[in-house]
């Protein structure tokens, strides 16, 4: 008998990556829920022992694409927790601790919470892993829909946000947001929300303004002048457009979920991943949150982004290295076909989550790789999982059944 053909080793670290993520989100999972680190003296200390709303549904998603019976069970365990401490006006809050008996919606409000909550209730449903999820949440959800229509611009269709509340929650991002509003699409496909077309056609304009495309609206060609005339990074979409200033610092992650989540076509879209690799933000380790942090003397700096000495340039959101979000670049390759690429950047990103004897590290210091933030980070798991997983990633960009319609 022919022996077994060991494994390559790469496909050897691929699969223990898998098992060692597996076995954190069993550690992570409480009664309330999936806890967005392991819990222990420093992680209480900073509150990364509670129920994150964007975390959660993250980590629902992966959890479902584990295809583990115990965390495809406990997928939705967070969501009804965020769900029983939604806010009168509909909003999910930013995060629940339990223990401390606190319900907490950031400074500025948290936005991109109730949104991630909305996309991993639509995707445990089309899953089939939690069958009438939706319709049991149906009052719920539809207080959540109506707050986000309050946010909504009535022309623009897309949502407005103070700086700093989103996940980039120390990061000067306010006015139309790239990240926010490419979940708000991914919202509004899976729940057959009005004026989608308008919310794809006006997020093209607003955050891309260098195409020969120009507005009918005579706001939003006023906006697009702006940074049309003024803006140097023209490959990429801007992370934010406010009145007369926006961002230019090339944010990953909103661009990720832009190629995506299908608002940017085809040709836009290998452009956009062509410039980020020319950028190296996946090297060595996927991926870096910005082309370009924002230095102390720039006019976009806020004196918050010294806090806890986080957000000086490639710290934090500032340009450090993410694994989390390196799950989404490894599902934007494959989303393109670039398979060899995908399979690569996978490779990566189990190393990244390797250091330090598999602490799945928060994230990394963008230039000298010192590894920063919380240990044991639930949704470095969860987009592992998800970045190797093509049903998962079929589901979270709404391919799994979910097409665009005509805008009513």
């Amino acid at each position: 008998m022919t022996p077994p053909v060991p494994a390559p080793p790469q496909d050897r670290l691929i699969e223990e990556c898998r098992g060692h993520a597996v076995a954190l989100l069993h550690r992570n999972l409480g009664p309330h829920g999936m806890l967005a680190a392991t819990p222990g003296a420093r992680a209480n200390r900073r509150g990364y022992d509670a129920i994150f709303a964007r975390d959660s549904a993250v980590c629902a998603i992966g959890m479902v694409a584990s295809e583990d019976p115990v965390l495809v069970r406990g997928a939705a365990v967070a969501l009804h927790t965020l769900a029983e401490h939604q806010a009168a006006n509909g909003q999910i809050p930013k995060f629940v601790d339990v223990a401390r008996n606190e319900v907490d919606f950031w400074y500025l409000g948290c936005i991109d919470g109730t949104l991630w909550w909305l996309i991993a209730l639509d995707v445990l449903e089309r899953s089939g892993a939690h069958p009438g999820i939706r319709k049991s949440l149906a009052p719920r959800i539809e207080r959540a829909l109506a707050w986000l229509a309050c946010q909504e611009h009535q022309r623009f269709h897309l949502l407005q946000q103070n700086e700093a509340s989103d996940w980039a929650d120390i990061m000067p991002r306010s006015g139309f947001v790239l990240y926010t509003n490419s979940l708000w699409y991914r919202v509004k496909l899976a729940y057959d929300l009005p004026h989608r077309e308008a919310t794809r056609e006006n997020f093209n304009h607003l955050f891309f303004p260098f195409s020969a495309d120009i507005a009918e609206y005579r706001r939003a060609r006023l906006l697009m002048h702006y940074a049309r005339n003024k803006a140097r990074n023209r490959a990429l979409y801007l992370s934010f457009v406010n009145f007369s200033f926006w961002g230019e610092e090339g944010d990953t992650f909103g661009n990720l979920l832009a190629v995506l989540l299908g608002l940017a076509d085809g040709a836009h879209a290998r452009r956009i991943l062509r410039t980020l690799r020319e950028r190296r933000v996946d090297d060595p380790y996927p991926v870096r949150t910005v082309c370009d942090p924002i230095p102390v003397n720039h006019p976009l700096w806020r004196d918050y982004m010294r806090r806890h000495r986080q957000n000086f340039a490639w710290q934090y959101h500032n340009g450090g290295i993410w694994p989390f979000v390196g799950g989404f670049w490894v599902a934007a390759l494959a989303h393109l076909g670039e398979r060899a690429l995908a399979d690569a950047a996978l490779l990566r990103l189990a190393k990244a989550n390797s250091l330090g004897n598999w602490q799945f590290t928060e994230w990394l210091h963008g230039r000298t790789l010192e590894r920063l933030g919380m240990p044991g980070q639930s949704w470095n798991a969860a987009a592992f999982l998800i970045a190797q997983s093509a049903s998962a990633r079929r589901l979270l960009t709404g391919a799994a059944g979910l097409t665009p319609r005509v805008a009513r």
